[in-house]
């Protein structure tokens, strides 16, 4: 099946464009003119990847990732204003997966896409002895992409399921933030401090609204996270 990505942009000309180098690229695009069409299509439609522009009326691609995230961990693609880095840095501190800026090429964008087409193929496949981790309550599952605790599922982003693994792959062993940057996001785009520590505030956030006592990612401040040992 083509891959389906669903393209939210309030100007006309990168519709049409952007539709039409895709579609030649053999995936199944649609598009949207603004924000509310473009959340609202999201949630029912279930594409592979979300191209969101920052900058539109009635809703902006800010509040729109917003709202997706909390029902959806859909990889997102920010287009941004160029040099905007204020947009760019809230994107990925929110939960994009990856930005470009405005004017973009083309052939940069769907290089981009396959990027995190191939990342989800990778974090879905099953391990060659289907075995998933489990450390206590925590089963991460990496054949279906879930993470569960205590039984119960978290609906984590490609990043956030990434930054879990990472940890809790190693429990008792401390990551840096550098190493974590390159286990979710790869050498692809730069990523600051502060947007893992974003992440890692979420991801506590997600496992609190399931068990409010939940202590298992700790910070070791100037150095870095580690996932504690049972």
């Amino acid at each position: 099946m083509k891959e389906k990505i669903f393209l939210v942009d309030d100007d006309r000309n990168i519709l049409i464009s952007v539709s039409m180098a895709l579609e030649a690229e053999g995936f199944d695009v649609s598009s949207f003119n603004d924000g509310e069409a473009g959340l609202d299509a999201i949630l029912k439609g279930n594409p592979d990847i979300v191209i969101l522009d920052v900058k539109m009326p009635r809703m902006d691609g800010i509040e729109v990732l917003s709202k997706l995230r909390e029902e959806s961990s859909v990889p997102v693609i920010f287009l941004t204003s160029k040099d905007d880095e204020v947009d760019q840095v809230i994107g990925l501190r929110m939960g994009a997966d990856d930005y470009i800026t405005k004017p973009f090429s083309q052939r940069l964008l769907i290089e981009r896409i396959k990027v995190l087409l191939r990342r989800n193929a990778l974090t879905a496949e099953s391990k060659k002895d289907n075995e998933n981790i489990k450390v206590g309550h925590l089963i991460l599952d990496d054949a279906r992409h879930l993470c569960s605790w205590k039984n119960q599922p978290l609906n984590l982003t490609v990043t956030e399921y990434l930054l879990v693994k990472a940890l809790a792959a190693r429990p008792g062993h401390v990551r840096d933030r550098d190493q974590l940057i390159d286990m979710a996001y790869g050498e692809s785009i730069y990523v600051d401090d502060r947007t893992v520590d974003s992440h890692i505030k979420r991801v506590r956030k997600k496992f609190k609204k399931i068990d409010e006592e939940f202590d298992r990612i700790e910070t070791l401040y100037g150095v870095g996270y580690r996932y504690k040992e049972e």
